[in-house]
């Protein structure tokens, strides 16, 4: 289900930002405590978001979802698709001094490929190799034309680390990350906060107006929301759909929302580990669509989400242009769920571990979902674990259904495919069909 996006602002924070020559610190409330700051490593939507300040990327999105240059000035494709050329931005300084060239870029970019572990790597699966030209001109050089290459360079797989830092510091880079963004890296306390400070010598350090940013992992919504009201926090990522009322209702609160390009949805594990092979999800795929026809999406919005999120069945808004007409919404039917399970020759009730990360719109997402499907059939057994834990979970296969949000790409293509390809890192529930990886 794609969702709207909640944020709120402090005004203080907004008139105090303003007076000329003050010292300015930004506090950001997190929802979940990013994962390992490590661009080639990192997996979570709120690591992003410290990334957005910390790590610059060869290209950026801007406000209206266009790629734009960023460490890079330009790129141009050759015409048989197989040849990008990107030309470098020069004078740009990674945080310990090293300069910014078309050598370090390589690094990375090599580094996201090739290191274990590494979340990039199926984002760069169509690049052969890569190729200094000149200090300021990197080749990438392809497999086969790719066109989503770009948009997957506007992200993670864009970031370029220093060269240096990253051969010195080998997988504990995340520990102290060094890059080229508008700020450094102070300090992290996990589960407390992340601290970073103004890079003097950033490019484009004249568009900069903040010295410090604090970025706080607070959980829970309402301690989150309360931390806002009282002025600990400037700003908040995200809020509870049944709280902006409250929020609209506050005239120190100014609130953002917009329909995200990412959704949230069901991982079905089935067969990851002996909880996916031997769970209900891989016996037979009328189990999945009975699960499914077991769901009503709409009334999940409207019950959990006071009707704010717009029900879905892709991997993209129903409001984008990729999405396809042809495949609309499903509509909920518990006689044809039934009629799937016993056509699967299956016992009812069937008992399905659902994980769900801890915080109230998860569990209460949970709880629905298992009145839903009991009708049908199911047995959901709603199992609440942390964030991180949850993540470390589904690696290893130690779930059967899990409810987790995706944040979006640009390019659909980064929606999907992590997740589909056969042994892709990302494909937590060890789906492969090879007809499909050739889509």
């Amino acid at each position: 289900m794609p969702r709207l996006r909640f944020v709120g602002i402090a005004a203080a924070f907004l008139l105090c930002g303003s007076a000329a020559m003050a010292q300015t610190t930004l506090r950001i409330g997190l929802a979940e405590d990013p994962d390992v700051l490590d661009p080639t490593l990192a997996r979570t939507y709120v690591g992003r978001i410290v990334f957005a300040s910390l790590c610059d990327k060869l290209f950026d999105i801007d406000d209206k979802l266009n790629i734009v240059p960023q460490l890079a000035l330009s790129h141009e494709t050759s015409q048989d698709g197989k040849t990008v050329t990107i030309k470098l931005r020069q004078g740009v300084k990674f945080h310990d001094g090293e300069t910014m060239d078309a050598e370090a870029v390589k690094v990375s970019l090599e580094r996201h490929m090739n290191m274990q572990g590494s979340f990039r790597k199926p984002e760069l699966g169509a690049v052969d190799r890569i190729e200094v030209a000149d200090a300021s001109t990197v080749r990438l050089l392809l497999k086969n034309p790719f066109s989503p290459l770009i948009a997957q360079l506007a992200d993670r797989a864009g970031m370029v680390m220093s060269p240096k830092a990253t051969k010195e510091a080998g997988d504990k880079f995340g520990l102290k990350p060094i890059c080229a963004g508008p700020f450094k890296f102070v300090e992290r306390v996990q589960q407390d906060r992340i601290v970073l400070e103004k890079f003097a010598d950033y490019w484009n350090a004249g568009n900069v107006h903040v010295d410090r940013i604090v970025f706080r992992p607070i959980v829970e919504s309402t301690v989150r929301l309360a931390n806002l009201k009282s002025g600990s926090l400037d700003l908040i990522e995200r809020a509870l759909a049944t709280d902006l009322k409250e929020i609209r209702a506050d005239p120190k609160l100014k609130l953002a929302t917009q329909i995200e390009i990412g959704y949230q949805g069901l991982t079905l594990n089935l067969a990851n580990g002996e909880a996916g092979k031997n769970g209900p999800f891989g016996k037979d795929p009328r189990v999945r669509q009975a699960l499914e026809a077991a769901i009503d999406r709409k009334a999940l919005s409207d019950v959990v989400f006071n009707g704010e999120v717009l029900p879905g069945n892709q991997w993209v808004s129903p409001k984008s242009p990729y999405f396809q007409q042809k495949f609309p919404v499903p509509g909920r039917d518990v006689a044809k769920a039934k009629k799937l399970l016993a056509d699967a020759g299956m016992t009812t009730p069937v008992v399905v571990d659902l994980m769900v990360p801890n915080n109230p719109e998860s569990r209460q997402v949970a709880e629905v979902l298992q009145a839903m499907a009991a009708e049908a059939g199911f047995d959901l057994k709603i199992r609440v674990t942390e964030f991180a834990t949850s993540l470390t979970e589904v690696e290893q296969g130690r779930f059967q259904a899990f409810f987790i949000g995706w944040s979006g790409r640009i390019d659909p293509d980064g929606n999907s495919y992590i997740f589909h390809k056969c042994g892709a890192p990302q494909n937590n529930g060890h789906y492969c069909n090879k007809d499909v990886d050739q889509w």
